[in-house]
């Protein structure tokens, strides 16, 4: 094990990690996961990952590969994977385009589309949970403020 020093530097001692809202959201967005997938693995079979992918494309926000890299931050081999275990699963298939051989759509299943249905229950259940207790109010002004936070980093929502 390296060295390590009898005290902590000051910039190390003196932040609050509690405090930050970095972490604070890291743990939050770590928290709901869990849970959520919890529901999605005991209810569905598929993981919270997974179950969240078949929601997207159900909706439309995302149509190819890289819309998926694009919105959950991963590198497109984990997409390709996550697509592969859904697709071996039968809950979608790919469809070359017509107008570029290279793109590749994903479209789901009969059986996607009724696994993404359920989604909407599970996403309102966990969030309920962990906002118990918040105002309508509250719970606006936290939207109003992710929503902004989004923006100055420059993420469409």
């Amino acid at each position: 094990m390296p060295d390590s020093p009898t005290s902590l530097p000051k910039e190390i001692a003196e932040y609050k990690l509690e405090q930050s809202v970095g972490y604070l959201i890291t743990r939050t967005k770590s928290a709901l996961s869990n849970a959520l997938n919890q529901q999605t693995m005991t209810e569905l079979g598929i993981t919270s990952t997974q179950a969240s992918i078949l929601f997207m494309l159900a909706t439309g926000k995302c149509a190819v590969a890289v819309d998926l890299a694009r919105e959950y931050g991963i590198d497109a081999s984990a997409v390709t994977r996550l697509i592969d275990r859904l697709e071996k699963r039968g809950l979608l298939y790919r469809i070359r385009s017509v107008e570029d051989r290279r793109v590749v759509m994903l479209e789901l299943t009969s059986e996607g589309y009724a696994l993404a249905a359920q989604m909407p229950p599970m996403f309102q259940n966990v969030l309920g949970t962990m906002m118990t207790g918040f105002t309508p109010d509250e719970t606006d002004l936290l939207r109003s403020m992710l929503r902004r936070m989004l923006c100055n980093a420059g993420t469409k929502i």
